[in-house]
């Protein structure tokens, strides 16, 4: 199925992505307004947000076309729309968009949830689902809203695209040819396996850099322990730093998988306590060489 740039306007077989929409201007969405435009794509941006300033900001920043508050208006004769806002507002949105959207509107996402992301648009657009694919780009940073967006915030990053069975393969190229434009490396999973690795290896990692600072802010000498915390403690506990809507909503979402994943690492952590326990030097260590082996090997191969 081809896909290519003509004219800088983003064309996808009988597609062109004259018009996109995108909703929530904040860090991702943001960014992917800024790729776009670095790669010369001629494609009218519209910015959808919940605050006027927030609109604002992104048009003084150059990212978008135009700004709109009603969604409503904002969809009509949209090519594409990428909700890029948090994934418990994904259903009203789906709702508020659903009479509007036409027959060739492709609808993609940016939440870090995909399952439930999945069954809300099954629900809300019924046989226009066939037009969704869910999308989860792996690049983030601590910072949100307008400002910290970064044109290259997707180069050379991992997208995961998570069509269905029932997903329009035109859909899918167009929303894959979106990312590749953006600089991203774009992969396919079922929304399922895409749940459970991310509650692994993202949400309880940052689950457990929220829960440490948490307990260390609400002892009576945290003034004094934070005093003395360096390197190592900003190094674990830099994610929690991160949106605290964006995450709870994603901890809601993801919530059996991320359970599982609880129980796993308590079980973990239990061993580790009874080695300590038992003075057991040996099955400390040994521990901590096959873990400091396998993240060795992690880092050497992202370099």
């Amino acid at each position: 199925m081809a896909c290519y740039n003509f004219g800088f306007i983003l064309f996808v077989q009988d597609i062109s992505v004259k018009k996109l929409v995108i909703v929530g201007v904040g860090l991702i969405g943001g960014s992917v307004a800024l790729a776009l435009k670095k790669a010369g794509v001629d494609t009218h941006i519209v910015g959808v947000g919940r605050t006027r300033n927030s609109l604002d900001e992104a048009l003084n920043l150059g990212m978008i076309d135009a700004a709109e508050s009603d969604i409503q208006a904002a969809v009509r004769d949209a090519d594409m729309i990428i909700l890029a806002a948090p994934v418990a507002q994904t259903t009203q949105i789906l709702k508020s968009i659903q009479p509007f959207l036409s027959n060739h509107t492709v609808i993609t996402d940016a939440g870090s949830t995909k399952n439930d992301v999945l069954a809300n648009a099954n629900a809300v657009l019924g046989d226009q689902c066939k037009q969704f694919v869910g999308g989860h780009p792996i690049a983030g940073a601590e910072k949100s809203g307008a400002a910290a967006a970064m044109a290259d915030l997707f180069m050379g990053k991992n997208v995961v695209i998570t069509p269905s069975a029932d997903t329009d393969a035109i859909a899918i190229t167009a929303v894959t040819e979106l990312w590749r434009t953006c600089g991203a490396n774009v992969s396919t999973m079922s929304a399922e396996q895409h749940d459970a690795i991310f509650a692994a290896v993202s949400h309880l990692p940052h689950l457990l850099a929220f829960a440490l600072v948490d307990d260390i802010a609400s002892r009576p000498n945290a003034a004094q322990l934070f005093s003395f915390a360096a390197s190592g403690f900003r190094d674990f506990t830099r994610i929690a730093g991160s949106h605290p809507e964006m995450w709870r909503d994603i901890s809601l979402a993801n919530k059996q998988a991320l359970l599982n994943e609880i129980t796993a690492f308590e079980q973990e952590l239990a061993t580790v306590k009874q080695l300590l326990i038992n003075s057991d030097s040996t099955g400390l260590e040994a521990l901590f060489e096959r873990a400091s082996h396998a993240r060795n090997q992690w880092a050497k191969g992202k370099q």
